[in-house]
């Protein structure tokens, strides 16, 4: 049997993030070994208004309800609205061509079994407090900051 060896120092500075209540958890002020009150699920946001990207190649994500939306092997609710014969009426933006590609990159004439299952990868968003603050930079902002750096030296 292999044993994995975890250097004192990070088992010491995670105890200690613990201890201190610096890490943030779902769980709360709850300590481990006991049972917390469970928590009110958040509230779905349901404005149907696309909502921006947090990093490069996240999925979209879903801006409305999905309560009882049935997706299973013999139909999936999404394509009612989001297939290439359903945009114009639902006004809803198509399935990505990406999802009618196979694996070898060949174009199929309808969505990918590998994609059919749209929740796999797109989830519906809460007005939920978020546990860590994001830091994300969009690569516009990066750029215009090297490039102010750049016009600086000069």
């Amino acid at each position: 049997m292999k044993r994995i060896l975890i250097p004192a120092f990070i088992a010491v500075s995670v105890t200690a993030a613990f201890a201190e209540n610096e890490v943030a958890t779902m769980r709360g002020t709850t300590p481990l070994d006991e049972v917390g009150a469970p928590q009110t699920f958040p509230k779905v946001i349901n404005s149907d208004i696309r909502e921006v990207r947090n990093y490069p190649e996240q999925p979209p994500v879903i801006p409305h309800k999905i309560d009882n939306y049935q997706i299973d092997l013999k139909f999936n609710k999404c394509l009612d609205c989001h297939s290439r014969t359903a945009i114009e009426v639902s006004q809803a933006p198509m399935v990505s061509v990406t999802h009618f590609m196979d694996r070898d990159g060949q174009f199929l004439t309808s969505v990918s079994p590998r994609r059919y299952f749209c929740t796999q990868c797109h989830v519906p968003q809460s007005d939920s407090k978020l546990l860590l603050e994001n830091t994300f930079v969009d690569v516009d902002e990066v750029l215009t900051y090297i490039q102010s750096q750049e016009g600086e030296k000069e």
